[in-house]
């Protein structure tokens, strides 16, 4: 069974075999392994790392996800024969394709990328927290101000209109207290205020005789 190895790159290679009338089975086997030691290793298909399987229609295979720079072995059978030395081929991947490098890059900076807007994000979101806080807190300030304040300009208005009210009352009290005292102390004081009453004509309403008006003299009163 000649097999060659054909397409080489840093990461994939192409298998071709002939196809083999006397393989019955249902599948090929594809196996696999880097760092071939032919003095250590065995053709055992425990030996190999990896193992692919295909259709018995198909003669051609693509291996990928390989290291580059790497020595592998590759071997086709039938089914989950064990191979032998002339089902086998050993061959070299090249360096890592430029593609793949770019790619590479890209994922990587991609990756950074998104990894530095989350940070970014984050950061904002912490900080535009804490400014409205703040905020919020000097507002709740201002508004315990002002309702201290207004408190205490409500108390002192009350103490003043208590104060005032406390006085009246007791001027009224003292001015009744007075009348009660001195029945004819507001005329007497409404007199003295008033002198020109002294001087007004007296006129006598008695029935029994009549007189000519006199002047009402305030020490008579």
């Amino acid at each position: 069974m000649g097999i060659t190895i054909q397409n080489i790159t840093g990461n994939t290679a192409m298998v071709i075999w002939p196809k083999m009338a006397s393989c019955v089975d249902s599948f090929y086997s594809i196996m696999y392994h880097p760092n071939w030691n032919n003095m250590l290793s065995s053709y055992s298909r425990k030996s190999f790392q990896k193992e692919e399987r295909v259709p018995t229609s198909r003669s051609s295979f693509v291996v990928e996800n390989l290291t580059p720079l790497t020595t592998y072995i590759m071997c086709v059978t039938c089914q989950s024969a064990n191979p032998s030395s002339d089902q086998c081929r050993v061959f070299n991947t090249l360096e890592r394709d430029s593609a793949s490098v770019s790619n590479t890059k890209k994922e990587l900076a991609l990756g950074i990328w998104l990894t530095s807007s989350v940070l970014l994000l984050i950061i904002a979101a912490i900080l535009l927290y804490g400014c409205l806080h703040l905020l919020c807190h000097r507002r709740h300030e201002r508004l315990q101000e002002r309702n201290r304040t207004s408190k205490r300009d409500h108390g002192e208005a009350w103490t003043k209109n208590m104060a005032y009210t406390s006085e009246f009352s007791r001027q009224r009290q003292q001015m009744q207290d007075t009348e009660e005292k001195h029945p004819g102390g507001i005329q007497l004081a409404t007199i003295i205020e008033n002198p020109s009453v002294c001087n007004e004509p007296v006129m006598s309403t008695s029935k029994s005789q009549e007189r000519a008006p006199v002047t009402g003299q305030c020490s008579a009163v």
